[in-house]
């Protein structure tokens, strides 16, 4: 499924928060919880990117995960760079 199918903003935004949960092994993060602050590192940052494309089946460039580190940040750019296609 890419972005498009029937997804929201709001979805991503879910989505994105699972996956720093996840990634992160911090199952309190929110959608504002940043990636540095949660200890994030470059191989945090690729196992982001590699579940994402896994789930939304587009490319999202590991730099971005360092550029905008909160789920709701990364978000807006994914719908806005890669929406609803």
């Amino acid at each position: 499924m890419t972005i498009a199918e029937n997804a929201t903003a709001a979805d991503t935004t879910a989505l994105l928060v699972a996956v720093y949960q996840e990634s992160l092994g911090t199952p309190g993060l929110d959608e504002h919880s940043d990636f540095y602050e949660a200890g994030g590192d470059s191989l945090t940052a690729f196992q982001i990117t590699a579940r994402l494309h896994e789930a939304l089946g587009v490319e999202i460039p590991v730099a971005l995960v360092f550029a905008y580190p909160s789920p709701a940040d990364l978000a807006a750019v994914v719908e806005s760079d890669f929406g609803r296609v």
